[in-house]
């Protein structure tokens, strides 16, 4: 299994492309795909790996021949366990075993082409940005605001009430998670305004950011940037219920 030789990200930005283009297909494999995956995942066939591509594909296979490996290697004998625990378990287990061969993949690049002390650390925090698949696979994801609810205009009781600012239409030019804990609360100390910054885009899980305009779904309450899911402030102010693509699509499919 050579997965390395032909791809050698040697810039931060580049690493952590190739993080997340493999983090892509192991989510794809433990979750979209996971009956395929749970089938491949033979307990009589020998000593399997989960590898993940920066290409967003996924592939169980065999460990790789060589001593040592182009890369570091993912768990091996995943399969052995597989009807042994529950199946949510065993996803559970593959998940954080995915999740640090990510980490030691992302820094193998960084030792072979020399990241600094200030590199190391700020490919660290790009990664730290986003969910751990044990995060995505189980549900258990922290990075969303404590009280979230949609930005758009519905009515009902646990819904932010209209403020002076509503009138003007400037209530959905830059709602943002943080404006709609502050109109609950009226909390705006420095502590949850970090921890709102976690906020990830659920389309192109980049960061909140305070001068953009957000929507949140009302079906499975991920943030996302308006531009991402082409909604504009205009428009939302004309939605009762917002449903993001990904739900939209689940409800359509028979």
């Amino acid at each position: 299994m050579d997965i390395g030789a032909q791809y050698n990200p040697r810039t931060v930005e580049e690493v952590f492309r190739d993080f997340k283009g493999r983090r892509a297909g192991l989510i794809k494999a433990l979750t979209n795909d996971v009956e395929e995956f749970y089938q491949q995942c033979d307990p009589e066939k020998e000593n399997l790996c989960l590898y993940g591509f920066p290409s967003e594909q996924w592939e169980v296979n065999l460990p790789a021949e060589e001593v040592p490996p182009e890369l570091p290697e993912p768990a091996l004998g995943i399969n052995f366990a597989r009807d042994g625990m529950q199946e949510k378990d065993w996803l559970a287990l593959v998940a954080v075993h995915s999740d640090a061969w990510l980490l030691s993949v992302a820094f193998y690049f960084g030792a072979r082409f020399g990241f600094d002390k200030a590199e190391r650390k700020r490919l660290f925090h790009m990664v730290n940005e986003l969910p751990t698949i044990f995060e995505v696979v189980t549900g258990s994801a922290k990075n969303k605001p404590v009280k979230e609810r949609s930005l758009t205009p519905n009515h009902s009781n646990n819904k932010p009430k209209s403020n002076s600012n509503s009138k003007s239409g400037n209530k959905y030019s830059k709602v943002t998670p943080q404006k709609v804990e502050e109109e609950e609360e009226g909390l705006e100390d420095d502590q949850d305004e970090d921890e709102h910054g976690d906020t990830l885009c659920g389309a192109c899980a980049e960061s909140y950011a305070s001068d953009e305009f957000w929507i949140c779904c009302d079906i499975c309450e991920t943030w996302f940037h308006g531009k991402c899911v082409k909604i504009t402030p205009a428009r939302a102010e004309h939605i009762k219920q917002y449903k993001c693509p990904s739900c939209s699509n689940k409800r359509a499919r028979p």
